[in-house]
């Protein structure tokens, strides 16, 4: 398996290897993992709600995408 360099790890995995020094519990690591999860869900749920204003979009579009037939036909 091929290892990646330091130069291309992305600046959040950096920050997190700055973390291996310490020694947590197994329920603190099962807090920070809900931490970033949270905080992921939160960035979507943000993104995906500024996206549904720009766009215009209601409970009558995601009824029409459940209608919408998006398969190609078979050669």
């Amino acid at each position: 398996m091929a290892t990646q360099s330091a130069s291309s790890l992305s600046n959040l995995q950096r920050e997190l290897l700055k973390l291996y020094p310490y020694n947590v519990s197994d329920d603190q690591l099962q807090d920070i993992r809900r931490l970033l999860a949270d905080y992921f869900s939160q960035k979507i749920d943000s993104e995906l709600n500024q996206l549904w204003q720009e766009k215009g979009w209601s409970e009558q579009t995601i009824e029409n995408w459940k209608q919408e037939h998006l398969r190609s036909p078979k050669p």
